[in-house]
């Protein structure tokens, strides 16, 4: 199926009998054909563990079933979309920038901490961010939302990329994360994120940067 790129803020998908997508709820703009809406917990292929992941993570606002035999628009309050087909990779996205996905893709939940360690953890706290990421694996497209523009860099094994943690939308790839601190302990009490904080990535991939810190 895939996704239609309209503008910067709208796509369009074709919804096909036997097939299905997962949009974020309240994400349709219009449709054509037969189609249908079903809230849906499951999330995709993720099943029961996806499910109990995201309510841990405070991020249980269900996805909706998108089936049937038509055209539908997507956008969300007019945040810039921008969409990545996956080739059997793993994409990593926070579960509130997930606009639309197709249901070829198996999700699931993963905590931060288990590549960052302590300092993943602390990523949490500290930027208002969720500890846990969603997770989208196999052949498809997804659509994620972010604010003022999307860029994707490049990760290499010769050079790892560093990014404001407010910054990051999603990356994919064979890629480690790290939170690490710009300033000292001291030199940060009372700034919450911002540049005190850096995500290292780190390994083959690429990471998508939004152009604005602003949280969706």
């Amino acid at each position: 199926m895939g996704f239609r790129e309209i503008n910067s803020k709208m796509i369009e998908a074709t919804v096909a009998p036997g097939q299905r997508l997962f949009s974020q709820r309240g994400a349709m703009l219009a449709y054509k054909g037969e189609v249908s809406f079903t809230p849906n917990l499951r999330g995709g292929q993720g099943g029961v563990m996806s499910m109990i992941g995201r309510r841990v993570a405070n991020e249980d606002t269900p996805l909706m079933t998108v089936e049937g035999n038509g055209t539908v628009l997507f956008g969300h309050g007019g945040h810039h979309i921008q969409v990545i087909n996956l080739c059997g990779d793993t994409l990593y996205v926070e579960a509130d920038r997930l606009l639309a996905f197709e249901g070829t893709l198996e999700q699931g939940t993963v905590f931060l901490g288990s590549q960052g360690g302590v300092m993943g953890m602390v990523r949490g706290q500290v930027s208002g961010q969720g500890l846990f990421t969603t997770t989208l694996k196999g052949h498809g497209a997804v659509a994620v939302m972010a604010h003022g523009g999307v860029i994707e860099v490049p990760i290499t094994p010769q050079r790892a990329v560093y990014v404001d943690p407010q910054a990051y939308v999603a990356h994919h790839g064979d890629v480690r994360n790290k939170l690490s601190t710009a300033l000292g302990w001291r030199d940060m009490v009372g700034r919450g994120s911002g540049e005190a904080f850096q995500l290292e990535l780190s390994g083959s991939g690429a990471v998508y940067v939004q152009a604005s810190e602003e949280k969706l």
